[in-house]
């Protein structure tokens, strides 16, 4: 790659974007909207179960060797929601996240194994097919197939931070110029003058005499000046008046950038108690669904035998995200029951309970219709 390629703007990430900070994904994370979308989108992937189902009967394959990986602890130390909040965690920052498939000596996946993203580097040959050279902590280096690596990725490979540094940018300056606001107690700026020439020495001493003992903590106290030095403050502009507008569209951009409804970051300026619960909803339509998806595939292209491909497939059960309350869980559990949809045990299964002996698990037959009588034959007259 040349130096001016996009993908050797990740060796410099260190250069600043127009609003003159630096934006890297630990700086980024200093941002609060950032870091709650970062936090949802991860949470609620590690929080969302995972199971193995039949293809065509969709039965809970239990028994399968890879079930225990994503449905129950990935390794010793880790379970499987927190590789999945991990790997997703290291997607949102970096555009990619890696967990090696350890197998015993039949070949069955047994743990898997974070790898942080900066060891990792993805190599793909003339047909697009990915390999992964991973560097090891002794200095070695060495090469796995896509089989062997659970590869979670953004849509394109980059990140929402770098799709969005110019946001970020500006929302960490914005940062800056309030902290730096406050540490003046919220006063505008000013400048001295006197009628008469300074040195520069003593225009200096008079300044920095007067910012230690008139700002900050000591802003407020009494100024005396010699030399004729008079102090004029400033007006607040225009651009102060509107910082707090511009600090609320930053959250709206960087809502953007995440794909996340801004109400998840707690921008309630426009939320109200009817769109509120519908805009959860598109959180799960427009920003988890697409995630789920990628980790359905993940586990799959990793986990799975070339005959399990046929035969079992991963699910997601986003339930514990679109919990309702009560009544309203009950009411459509009668309504699914009245309209055969659904039998009792059904409803039992959807409530983490055991089936009853006495309920019968196919939904409620229909009750055969009366016979209706004939009309007699009309008689001629």
């Amino acid at each position: 790659m040349t130096l001016t390629s996009p993908e050797a703007f990740g060796l410099f990430a260190g250069l600043p974007v127009r609003s003159g900070v630096t934006v890297t994904s630990a700086t980024a994370l200093r941002v609060p909207a950032v870091a709650c979308a970062v936090g949802f989108i991860s949470e609620a992937c590690a929080v969302i179960p995972f199971k193995l189902h039949k293809e065509v009967t969709d039965e809970i394959q239990r028994d399968h060797r890879a079930y225990k990986l994503i449905h129950k602890r990935a390794n010793g130390w880790t379970s499987a929601g927190e590789l999945r909040g991990q790997l997703t965690f290291d997607a949102l920052l970096t555009g990619n996240g890696f967990a090696q498939v350890a197998r015993n000596n039949q070949g069955h996946p047994i743990e898997l194994l974070r790898i942080a993203p900066s060891a990792v580097t993805i190599e793909r040959d003339d047909y697009g097919e990915p390999s992964y050279r991973i560097e090891l902590k002794n200095g070695g280096t060495t090469v796995l197939p896509f089989t062997e690596i659970l590869h979670i990725s953004t849509l394109d490979g980059i990140s929402p931070i770098d799709h969005g540094r110019e946001a970020i940018g500006l929302a960490l300056a914005s940062e800056r110029h309030l902290a730096n606001w406050h540490s003046r107690s919220g006063r505008p700026g000013g400048y001295l003058a006197t009628d008469d020439k300074l040195l520069a020495d003593e225009a200096q001493n008079i300044l920095k005499a007067f910012q230690d003992g008139h700002t900050g903590e000591a802003a407020g106290r009494p100024a005396i000046f010699d030399k004729g030095v008079k102090y004029f403050p400033l007006a607040t502009s225009n651009t102060d008046a509107e910082f707090f507008n511009n600090r609320i569209e930053q959250i709206r951009e960087i809502a953007r950038v995440f794909r996340i409804p801004t109400t998840m970051l707690w921008e309630l300026s426009h939320g109200t108690m009817a769109n509120t619960e519908q805009l959860a909803l598109q959180f799960m339509q427009f920003t988890m669904l697409p995630w789920l998806a990628r980790w359905k595939a993940a586990y799959a292209r990793a986990l799975f035998s070339p005959a399990d491909h046929d035969e079992i497939k991963v699910e997601a059960e986003p339930k514990a995200v679109l919990s309702v309350d009560f009544v309203a869980q009950a009411t459509a559990y009668s309504q699914f029951i009245a309209m055969r949809a659904m039998s009792p045990n059904d409803v039992r299964h959807g409530l983490n309970l055991p089936p009853h002996p006495m309920a019968t698990n196919s939904p409620i037959p229909t009750p055969p219709r009366a016979a209706r009588p004939r009309p007699h034959p009309r008689r001629n007259p």
